[in-house]
């Protein structure tokens, strides 16, 4: 009798979930080296409040969840964070007891959470999401309850050492202002960046105890209390410390600026941008340059500013939070804020384009002009020593130099119009509220207060008045 075959169809299991990886960065100390009245990780490098970039850096790595423990000064830290993701929450840290104490504070916030607890200091503003990843898949690979980073320095400072025990294995981590002399010695230091399992987190780090010469709970002394329970410790030894180093007084935040300034550098030149001398040009990170643009040495691009493609800038020029198009050149020393600037234009040198500059293609603006909130169309030019505020400016306008547009009152501003192909003469006062209809002219050195019709010349000056053999006559009553 023949069997009947039968097809059993393979079984398939759901794929298991990567392990749960929340990060926990630490933002409540006081930063008392900085001498500041603000919290020490809300002031600023290339642009960012330095907690900014740790939170950032979590985020990217894939981060399911973020806290940021806050102490006294949490209001401003939680701006200085924002709510540009959900993921982020906040622990409040009512006393500053210590880094431990800090952590426990998160202990109702991670109610319930499984995995993996990244835990960052918040002054480590030149850490990368790359580095937290790689960290993360070294603590899973190594099976172990807790692993740290480290790094060797030549000046260990005020830095927690890392002490070893006869398998190099690493046995506690002392505190500077704890360490005996030879500890002092030692060169390996704590980067304040920890991988712990939750589970094994919180029963240990309550029974840790303040007996140090701060009279805190320090999250180091999880290590020994760990290996007290037979656990191994694992510690990654960072190859690149200068990424790994805190921030804790004026010279280190200075440190720290150079290494994101000098990081922008090489991310532009690597897409494309001249940049003469990478050590005297300073780019925030949020700001964006198209390839070919050349960048003298001098040059600050602030905020969120965005240079265009073949675009030539400074040297000495400040940018800040402003648009420009491509082949602009700002020549040497110019300030710009929140303007912008659209294609072919040339400002400068010595020029100042104050917030709510609007400039056409092919607009120029020389040396020692002064725009704000006026719009400029296409083709005009203010070549030297003028202020136009409050305008509105058509297209191949002449600004002669020293034009000045008065826009203000005592009490409110006026607006001036220049329609276009007006051509205005040096050295002439435009009284706001005043239009100057199309293709009119002004004479040099006039005021005018009334509106100019089209294709008009206005002509508003004192009479001029020559009173020959004046001098002569004027030296024989002094003889």
């Amino acid at each position: 009798m023949a069997t009947r075959k039968t097809s059993i169809k393979p079984t398939h299991f759901p794929e298991p979930r990567p392990r749960e990886v929340s990060v926990l960065v630490l933002a409540a100390g006081e930063g008392k080296r900085m001498l500041s009245r603000h919290s020490k990780v809300v002031h600023p490098l290339a642009g960012k409040p330095m907690v900014r970039y740790v939170v950032d850096a979590a985020l990217a790595m894939g981060a399911s969840r973020v806290l940021v423990v806050v102490g006294s000064r949490g209001e401003e830290v939680k701006a200085a964070i924002g709510a540009h993701d959900k993921r982020i929450g906040f622990c409040v840290q009512e006393r500053p007891l210590g880094t431990g104490h800090a952590v426990l504070s998160a202990e109702k916030a991670l109610k319930g959470a499984e995995g993996t607890l990244l835990i960052v200091n918040g002054d480590l503003p030149s850490l990368r999401a790359e580095t937290l990843q790689g960290f993360l898949s070294t603590h899973r690979q190594s099976g172990v309850p807790l692993t740290l980073v480290t790094a060797v320095l030549s000046d260990p400072g005020s830095y927690g050492r890392i002490v070893r025990n006869y398998n190099s294995e690493v046995a506690r981590i002392v505190e500077a202002t704890d360490a005996s002399s030879e500890e002092k010695q030692i060169k390996e230091i704590n980067a304040g960046i920890y991988c712990v399992e939750i589970d094994h987190l919180f029963k240990n780090l309550k029974l840790v105890g303040a007996n140090n010469a701060q009279g805190e709970v320090y999250l180091t002394d999880l290590v020994e209390i760990l290996k007290k329970n037979h656990a191994k410790v694992a510690a990654y030894c960072h190859p690149e410390p200068e990424e790994v180093l805190g921030v804790n007084n004026r010279r280190e935040h200075a440190r720290a600026a150079k290494t994101l300034f000098l990081r922008k550098a090489a991310e532009l030149m690597d897409a494309g941008v001249s940049i003469l001398d990478p050590d005297g040009t300073y780019v925030d990170a949020d700001v964006k340059v198209g390839r070919d643009t050349l960048l003298y040495p001098g040059t600050i691009l602030e905020g969120d500013t965005i240079i265009g493609e073949g675009c030539r800038i400074g040297p000495g020029t400040r940018i800040v939070s402003s648009t420009l198009a491509n082949g602009v050149e700002v020549l040497d020393y110019c300030v710009i804020r929140q303007a912008r600037l659209g294609r072919g234009v040339r400002v400068g040198p010595f020029a100042h384009l104050r917030p709510e500059t609007d400039l056409a293609e092919e607009v120029r603006i020389g040396n020692f002009v002064e725009t704000k909130k006026s719009k400029i169309g296409r083709g005009s030019k203010a070549n030297h020593l003028a202020y136009l505020g409050d305008s509105e400016i058509g297209a191949g306008v002449n600004v002669g130099a020293g034009t000045i547009t008065c826009n203000y009152d005592g009490e409110k501003k006026h607006k001036t119009v220049l329609e276009d192909d007006v051509f205005i003469g040096s050295d002439s006062q435009l009284v706001a509220p005043v239009k100057v209809h199309r293709g009119a002219y002004v004479g040099a050195g006039s005021t005018i207060t009334k509106d100019v019709p089209p294709y008009s010349l206005a002509i508003a000056r004192g009479r001029q008045v020559v009173v020959e053999n004046w001098v002569k006559r004027r030296k024989k009553k002094r003889r």
